[in-house]
């Protein structure tokens, strides 16, 4: 037992002296896999449509184009803002997909020279996994069109359902003034509590859809509709082009577009 236990001392130190570098090498990498990784994890994820050009044909049926530009919390007021937001969503904002620098995409709607509308898509974390819902919405801020693009797990057909997305359809940020969506009740009576949900087994994700909702539609208040000077802190990236952005699962549209 001796001599097996010296052979493979030597053995072992034979191969150090052939690779002196090798193990501090592999531990030098592996820790910069390490601290790289989360670094990576840490990038601001936006949202963007699979297909614009067929996407908002779906949504406006009635435009003739669309321009794309993003905005983010950071380049439009800053940690104020923020603040800002998040009394109005009731929550406060944290993850990945809610950092302050968030590229948020807004799709512009045209018939002609008129803007007729806009769509916006956020990000919310689920329980098995990141939620993207999308909003059309009226120059005015009312939802008239309402998709998932992508969920995973139970209930997802029915949160991607029509008969889901029409409830939804005439709603606007005041009618969400009193959900909570920390507790998901309301103060009052008001149209959100009559919002059915068609898979009671999910309800963490019906929970976190309600809450992209009012989260989408607080942030188009804040960065579009009600921003002074509505090009400040945009960065236009093109007209009727594919947008660029996060891949995403293929959108099943729900609403109506009138």
């Amino acid at each position: 037992m001796k001599w097996r236990r010296k052979r493979k001392e030597m053995a072992k130190n034979k191969y150090w002296k052939t690779f002196p570098g090798f193990f501090p090498a592999i531990i030098i990498i592996a820790l910069v896999l390490m601290t790289s990784r989360p670094l990576q994890l840490l990038a601001a994820v936006g949202c963007d449509l699979n297909d614009p050009g067929r996407d908002i044909k779906l949504l406006f049926p009635e435009s003739t184009g669309f321009r794309t530009f993003y905005v983010s919390v950071k380049d439009s007021g800053g940690p104020p803002l923020l603040e800002k937001i998040e009394r109005a969503l009731g929550d406060r904002f944290s993850g990945l997909y809610e950092t302050i620098d968030v590229p948020y995409t807004v799709y512009e709607i045209y018939r002609g020279q008129e803007i007729i509308g806009y769509v916006h898509g956020v990000n919310q974390k689920g329980r098995y996994g990141g939620i993207q819902v999308f909003l059309a919405l009226t120059p005015g801020g009312a939802i008239r069109g309402f998709y998932v693009q992508k969920i995973t797990g139970r209930g997802a057909r029915q949160f991607r359902s029509p008969e889901f997305g029409g409830q939804f359809t005439g709603l606007k940020l005041e009618d969400f003034s009193g959900y909570q969506v920390q507790s998901g009740i309301e103060d009052r009576p008001g149209p959100v509590g009559k919002i059915k949900n068609p898979a009671p087994e999910a309800e963490d994700d019906f929970r976190a859809i309600l809450r992209a909702v009012k989260k989408n539609l607080v942030l188009m208040d804040f960065l579009v509709l009600n921003q002074p000077g509505k090009d400040s802190g945009r960065q236009q990236e093109n007209d009727n082009g594919p947008a660029r952005g996060q891949s995403c699962t293929s959108p099943t549209y729900s609403g109506e577009s009138k």
